[in-house]
């Protein structure tokens, strides 16, 4: 009976020594949802219910202790006002966030990756949608003749607990393409008729569907998701294109039809077709239709992007390759997801971290971008405007900087002024940099 009691003593002792414990904590306020981040030493059984008067979510975890401290983190910019937590029934943990107002809890386990260990997520949902609104709601400019601006939503991949891939020398994936992105946005703000949105402007997660939902909130003409592609050995480098493949089209049209509220939703891009109160063969149609064209734009744009990526950077296929990628499957807004080279290759790692390379980058873009929408403008916009009113069916041409180059000798050799062409490029100052294309009016 003693060494059954002993046994019995030292197998408690050994339950509570193998309880997980919370090893540290993360907060990523987005605009739409709060993510809270729990690093746990294993697995954790867990559950999370809401409640109100006062708003409260309440973390409950099985045969879990705290090591974390959870009065050092930063709830700034979150719904949250303080955490608290207790143990209870022994072994488990109880952790209560007292929030600001009601919110939807939606919580889930992650398995290790390369860089974080166990985690159990929680995502604080803002129902009203408030945050989100203010985030998403569309300045567009116009010019004294009511044209409208061309409208480029910049995607950087990842974000928040997603890092991406990491480089050999530890280079994260969501940072580069972020501030990549950033710069991007910058120039093409800087080009008349155009105007340029971010889906993300901090380090936060957006999921895939969302991203294209808010470019179609943005009504966007075009939508470019900024990756850094990564192999498991560091041999493969070069930049790529990428548009949406026929059979992911054909999967995503399948999609649209099944799900009804996709009927009025549909579309708030540049197709302006709507699939409400259309039959099923009907809706098919006008939705194959809008895919496809799509798709061509989508190769088009990407075809541009990918000629003056060329001649900045290695490219790892010669032409636009095609694939199923989640965000480029709207209906109706081209889009194109741009890998700006191998993270994992040491080289390009090194170039990327670089500021000097990704502006290279980001301007090879924003060109091949122009490039795109002077030849085909979207009806409606300053560009297609000024393509059917210039005089004598002129062509606005275009000028790369070489070495050096000044602004006031490209205006001489054009017979302009720098005053014109500034005003003509959206400048600000007179500095020119190599590499950089700039348009020439027409004389």
């Amino acid at each position: 009976m003693r060494l059954f009691l002993c046994l019995m003593v030292a197998l408690a002792a050994n339950l509570a020594q193998a309880a997980t414990q919370i090893e540290g904590v993360r907060l990523w306020p987005a605009p739409d949802h709060t993510r809270l981040v729990l690093d746990t030493a294993g697995s954790v059984d867990h559950n999370v219910f809401a409640l109100s008067g006062p708003s409260r979510l309440v973390i409950d975890l099985k045969n879990t202790s705290l090591k974390a401290d959870f009065s050092k983190v930063d709830l700034s910019g979150s719904p949250i006002e303080r955490i608290r937590s207790a143990p209870r029934n022994g072994n488990d943990l109880r952790v209560v966030l007292d929030l600001k107002s009601d919110i939807k809890p939606r919580s889930f386990v992650l398995e290790p990756n390369q860089q974080y260990g166990h985690r159990l997520v929680v995502d604080l949902i803002d129902e009203k949608g408030s945050r989100l609104e203010r985030a998403t709601s569309p300045t567009v400019t116009q010019d004294s003749a009511g044209k409208r601006d061309i409208i480029i939503v910049i995607d950087p991949g990842h974000g928040g607990e997603d890092p991406g891939a990491i480089g050999p020398r530890g280079t994260r994936e969501k940072d580069v393409v972020l501030r990549m992105s950033k710069t991007l946005v910058d120039l093409i703000n800087k080009q008349p008729g155009f105007t340029a949105k971010l889906t993300r402007t901090g380090d936060y997660y957006i999921g895939l569907r969302n991203r294209t939902l808010l470019a179609r909130k943005y009504n966007a003409d075009l939508f470019v998701s900024v990756h850094a592609d990564a192999f498991r050995t560091p041999q493969p480098s070069g930049a790529s294109v990428f548009a949406l493949s026929q059979r992911g089209a054909t999967s995503e049209t399948a999609r649209w039809l099944a799900q009804s509220e996709n009927r009025s939703d549909l579309i708030g891009g540049a197709g302006g077709v709507s699939l409400d109160g259309r039959d099923d063969m009907l809706a098919g149609v006008l939705l194959d239709l809008s895919m496809t064209a799509s798709i061509n734009a989508s190769l088009g744009v990407g075809s541009s992007v990918l000629g003056q990526l060329g001649g900045v950077a290695k490219l790892h296929k010669p032409g636009v390759e095609q694939a199923a990628f989640a965000v480029l499957k709207s209906p109706d807004i081209p889009s194109i997801l741009v890998e700006a080279g191998f993270i994992s290759n040491p080289k390009e790692e090194q170039n990327l971290a670089t500021e000097w390379y990704r502006n290279r980058l980001a301007n090879a873009i924003m060109d091949g971008i122009h490039e795109y929408f002077q030849r085909t403008p979207p009806p409606g916009t300053l560009l297609a405007w000024q393509k059917e009113n210039q005089k004598g069916g002129g062509q606005v041409s275009r000028y790369r900087i070489q070495r050096g180059d000044t602004l006031s000798g490209v205006a001489r050799q054009n017979q302009t002024t720098v005053s014109e062409l500034m005003r003509f490029n959206g400048m600000t100052d007179d500095r020119v940099m190599v590499g950089q294309t700039i348009r020439i009016p027409s004389s």
